[in-house]
């Protein structure tokens, strides 16, 4: 099974930033889109952060609407999520996730359930101290 490749988690201060990055070892010639989910303890999974396979759209979680940005590069399939104005409530083990997009009509669609995702990174811990 393959697994994406999540980097750029860590600690980090109330206020400030990080940029989590998603490599993803996909087949090429297939379409993906691409999603940030996160998880803390005791909480189900949720996604904060969506990107439709053309990139020409994006949703984001009302949690962290004006202080996220997801972003992607189709030439090496790999997905970014540039966090600021981070709060201690965003601290949570961060999950890059990849959909398969069959139809090149469905180009334009944002998937944000954890069961619409094909694979999956191992996560990585953003740790935000008060």
């Amino acid at each position: 099974q393959v697994q994406l490749e999540e980097s750029g988690g860590g600690l980090v201060q109330a206020g400030g930033s990080l940029r989590l990055s998603c490599a993803c070892p996909l087949r090429t010639g297939n379409g993906y889109a691409m999603g940030w989910f996160r998880q803390s303890p005791g909480k189900e999974r949720e996604c904060v952060a969506a990107i439709s396979w053309s990139g020409g759209r994006v949703w984001y979680a009302d949690s962290v609407k004006g202080r996220f940005t997801i972003s992607r590069d189709n030439g090496k399939i790999s997905a970014y999520l540039q966090m600021g104005s981070l709060e201690p409530e965003d601290t949570a083990v961060y999950y890059c996730a990849a959909n398969v997009v069959s139809s090149y009509y469905s180009r334009g669609e944002i998937y944000t359930g954890v069961h619409e995702y094909d694979y999956w990174g191992q996560g990585t811990q953003v740790t935000v101290s008060s």
